[in-house]
């Protein structure tokens, strides 16, 4: 990307699609809290990072093949949403043990995570569709471009998310504050996985 308005451009899609609901970042929400944000910094480090692996491997061809297998793409997506499901139910059934929600964490955890995330395939896809230009410089070089960029911004947009989870840490001193926040992450960790199934980016 030459062109400083295309840089600009993708920084802002990065940004965007990073920093909205998904269920990376509700998970996000339940690790910071259940770990608060010195701790759960490690899961967000693990989250960018796995988010610009994905775009590097994305971008080097590893979207145009499930695109050209259309059943790869949706065993893939159907694959990932049981996959966050039942990690949503892991979440709302946390609360009855009187404890609080304990999903994928740390940083091989979240890195993990991300590879069977529908809204990161869908924004890996999305991203190359738009922004990779075949006739400027050679894939590697702008696996590199993306994969770094989009780390760089994601790492700022997601750690709200984490803050956020933090700040709930006073409400949740009962076990039915707890109860009360592991079902509203399921709910919403189920919910964006449903929507997601649905749309495209």
């Amino acid at each position: 990307m030459q062109d400083p308005a295309q840089v600009v451009a993708f920084v802002t899609f990065s940004a965007v699609v990073a920093g909205t609901p998904g269920p990376s970042n509700t998970l996000l929400t339940a690790i910071g809290a259940r770990s608060g944000v010195r701790r759960g910094l490690t899961s967000l480090l693990g989250q960018v990072t796995g988010m610009g692996a994905m775009m590097f491997a994305i971008t080097l061809g590893l979207g145009n093949v499930l695109l050209a297998h259309p059943l790869a793409l949706q065993v893939l997506r159907w694959g990932g949403a049981a996959m966050l499901c039942s990690v949503a139910w892991r979440i709302a059934t946390a609360g009855e043990a009187g404890g609080t929600a304990n999903p994928p964490a740390g940083f091989l955890g979240m890195a993990a995570f991300q590879w069977v995330n529908p809204k990161g395939w869908l924004v890996g896809v999305a991203a190359i569709a738009t922004f990779l230009d075949r006739g400027t410089g050679s894939a590697l070089a702008q696996a590199v471009l993306f994969a770094i960029l989009f780390t760089l911004v994601a790492l700022p947009s997601c750690l709200p998310w984490l803050v956020f989870g933090a700040a709930l840490q006073r409400f949740l001193r009962t076990p039915r504050a707890r109860r009360v926040l592991n079902g509203a992450m399921a709910a919403l960790l189920a919910a964006s996985t449903i929507l997601l199934l649905w749309t495209r980016y």
